[in-house]
């Protein structure tokens, strides 16, 4: 299967998104099984003349025999996820940094994004781009949408909130910091990240530690570095999130790569 990724072009967009996958169909490819981990960005696919069936955990797409175009939010993935292609599609995804998709779509918490998106030109634009042959032309519309959807909204406390959790800060400390409680630290991440401070926390040390172990030379060391209270921690948390060992994990997964997915 070929996947693509893409940074952002335009200055203004590298701050609140990530990038860009572009998949191709190819009508030589055999059927593609695989799992992707929790993260914490917000991720809005469009795929063209598909079917797709899903579940907690699992997802399966087909080529559909009908012309359509098929939009999947995902803001709330905490479990390793099972994706399986039956055939190779067209398929578009873009991956918005925490909090980044707030300055493109008209929503003050998370649960109203999903409406607000349908709610959009999106799939629109998105067919556009799926029927336009040419990247550098499919990224330039997709640019510019975003671009023209483009807001900066005054998320301060939500912002700073987001910094103390790259912190070795305790939720209390944070609560203390921004003269706020406890619940309203966990309110204002349930708001806007989709999860509980613990949660939002816990996958942000999981993706810290797979761009940070080709540089540490054992578990220990990745443990401290990245705000794990000791390599057992690190461990327990890596079990939960990917189902396997960080030394199995590592093994099969080519954390150099943007799609941290594990083949199966």
């Amino acid at each position: 299967m070929k996947v693509t990724f893409y940074e952002p072009v335009h200055s203004v967009l590298k701050d609140y998104i990530q990038g860009y996958y572009f998949i191709e169909k190819d009508d030589d490819q055999e059927p593609v099984k695989y799992l992707t981990f929790p993260d914490n960005y917000f991720i809005v696919s469009a795929c063209q003349d598909v079917t797709v069936i899903q579940d907690k955990g699992w997802v399966e797409i087909a080529r559909s025999s009908s012309e359509n175009i098929v939009v999947d939010f995902v803001f709330r993935c905490s479990v390793p996820t099972e994706i399986f292609y039956r055939q190779s599609v067209n398929e578009v995804t873009v991956y918005f940094k925490p909090l980044g998709i707030y300055h493109f779509f008209n929503a003050d918490k998370s649960k109203d994004l999903e409406q607000e998106i349908l709610l959009s030109d999106f799939i629109g634009i998105m067919n556009s781009i799926l029927k336009e042959p040419d990247r550098k032309i499919q990224i330039e519309i997709l640019e510019n949408y975003c671009l023209s959807q483009f807001r900066k909204r005054d998320l301060h406390l939500a912002y700073t909130i987001l910094n103390d959790f790259e912190t070795e800060l305790s939720i209390e400390e944070i609560a203390a910091k921004n003269k706020i409680t406890r619940q309203y630290v966990n309110k204002i991440a349930q708001r806007y990240l989709a999860k509980p401070a613990s949660e939002f926390r816990k996958i942000q040390r999981f993706r810290k530690v797979l761009i940070s172990n080709k540089k540490s030379r054992n578990l220990t060391e990745l443990s401290y570095e990245n705000l794990f209270y000791d390599q057992s921690h690190l461990i327990k948390d890596f079990k939960e999130l990917t189902q396997i060992s960080p030394g199995k994990f590592f093994e099969n997964v080519d954390t150099e790569k943007n799609n941290v997915w594990l083949f199966i």
